[in-house]
C-alpha cells in the first residue's frame, strides 16, 4: 500500500515496537490471541487475517480462534493468564469509561510480573495503533504491507 511505502520510517519503528513487545512478552500464542481481540474489536479486517493465519501457523486450536470473541464465556478453554491479557486488552482498546478498571489492571498484574505486564501493554499499544492506521487507510486483508 503507498501509504506504508511512504510512511517506510514510521512502518519500521512500528514493526520494531511490536516485535520487541512480543518477545518481551514471551508467549507467542499469547501475544496473537491479544493482538487478533484487539484487531476484533477495533474491526481491522488486514490484521485479523493476519492473526488468525498465524495462530492457525502456531498450531492452535480453531475452536480457540473461533471462540475469542466469546472468551468470557468459555469456560476453562483460556487460561486464567490469558483471561487477564484479554480483559485488559479489551480494557485498553475500547477504554468506554476513559480508564482502565482498576479491578482488571490488578488481574493482570497478579498473573504477569512487571516485566512481562510492560511488554503485554506495549503489544496492546502497538497492535491498536497497526490497527488504527489499516482501518483509517482501509488496508485489504491478505495485501503486503
Amino acid at each position: 500500500m503507498a501509504f506504508w511505502g511512504q510512511m517506510s520510517a514510521f512502518g519500521r519503528a512500528q514493526l520494531r515496537l511490536t516485535t520487541a513487545a512480543k518477545k518481551g512478552l514471551g508467549d507467542p500464542v499469547l501475544a496473537e490471541l491479544v493482538v487478533l481481540r484487539a484487531s476484533q474489536l477495533n474491526r481491522c479486517a488486514f490484521c485479523i487475517d493476519m492473526h488468525v493465519k498465524n495462530l492457525h501457523e502456531a498450531g492452535v486450536e480453531p475452536r480457540r480462534i473461533d471462540l475469542l470473541p466469546a472468551w468470557e464465556e468459555t469456560g476453562d478453554l483460556y487460561t486464567a493468564k490469558e483471561r487477564a491479557a484479554l480483559a485488559l486488552t479489551e480494557a485498553v482498546t475500547v477504554l468506554t469509561d476513559g480508564f482502565v478498571p482498576d479491578d482488571v489492571y490488578a488481574t493482570a498484574a497478579a498473573h504477569f510480573d512487571e516485566t512481562e505486564l510492560a511488554h503485554l501493554l506495549a503489544v496492546i499499544v502497538a497492535i491498536n495503533n497497526w490497527n488504527r492506521v489499516n482501518v483509517t487507510i482501509r488496508q485489504p486483508p491478505g495485501e503486503e504491507l
